[in-house]
């Protein structure tokens, strides 16, 4: 089963994300649980909690349909102590949010070393801040999303991304989830055939499709190994549309959330319709 949806927004509250991921016909979705912008905002209130349960169940949205991102300005390998625990506390904050939430995961990029620290040194600081995270929470999976790398972004590697799973303690509870674009940028060519099996014949052989717990669903405006994160809409961008027919019939991707993260919302509806008639 496909569960194909678009990162919604949860403007007025939260318990509007499934409203709006609803009227788009979307099988999943994904929101912010807070203010992306902001270190702090307000905690939910057991109204907010009570009708974003009640709206789930009402248009059939269970957690593993669903896939909350984190805030932006969360860099949980950050050199410096002042800020990454300023990091660490936010992130702490969304996965309790989860939570609060009846949710099973949450999606987060994992960090930068800001060319002040060694790359392993920025993954074990990465894997140390999921560790400590999952100590203090129970039931939600952290989940590693793979970046273009561009500045100094770690992630955008297979092989990284290993490493801090490798780290993290609770294996059970950490995952994955993959970008198209970002894959491309990265220099993943997934615009054939023959590189979409090489792509993720190496993911398989890296890190397993058992983390797989969620994609994210965008063609790129730059060119491949560009390392820059600009997202386009589907077939509008040097990416193509090949891959998601391959992804739609391969039941490696069955059963998580294909999100949309396309830049043009009016053409979620159309490009959700898409995707379900690439499905043989």
């Amino acid at each position: 089963m496909k569960y194909i949806g678009a990162h919604v927004s949860a403007a007025g509250g939260v318990e509007n994300a499934p409203l709006n991921a609803n009227q788009i016909g979307a099988t999943a979705f994904a929101f912010f649980t807070k203010n992306q912008r902001q270190w702090q905002s307000k905690p939910l209130t057991g109204e907010n909690i009570r009708l974003f349960k009640e709206n789930c169940r009402n248009y059939g949205y269970e957690a593993h349909q669903i896939l909350p991102h984190d805030s932006y300005l969360i860099n949980l390998g950050h050199p410096e102590t002042e800020a990454l625990e300023k990091s660490r506390n936010a992130f702490l904050d969304e996965m309790q949010r989860c939570e609060q939430l009846g949710l099973d995961r949450l999606n987060f990029h994992p960090g930068s070393h800001l060319n002040k620290i060694s790359e392993d040194e920025c993954i074990s600081i990465i894997a140390e801040s999921i560790n400590l995270a999952l100590d203090k929470t129970s039931g939600v999976t952290a989940v590693i999303e793979n970046t273009a790398g561009q500045g100094t972004n770690l992630g955008f590697s297979f092989l990284q991304i290993s490493k801090m799973i490798e780290q993290v303690d609770d294996k059970s509870r950490v995952g994955v989830c993959i970008d198209t674009c970002h894959a491309l940028a990265a220099g993943y060519d997934l615009t054939t055939k023959q590189g979409f099996d090489e792509v993720f014949d190496e993911f398989d052989k890296l890190i397993g499709f058992r983390y797989l717990k969620g994609m994210h669903f965008n063609d790129s405006k730059k060119e491949p190994g560009s390392r820059v994160d600009r997202h386009a809409s589907l077939g509008k961008g040097s990416l193509g549309t090949d891959v998601f027919g391959l992804i739609m019939n391969d039941k490696r991707f069955d059963g998580i959330p294909l999100i949309l993260e396309t830049p043009d919302e009016k053409l979620w509806p159309e490009e959700i319709l898409f995707l379900k008639s690439l499905i043989k």
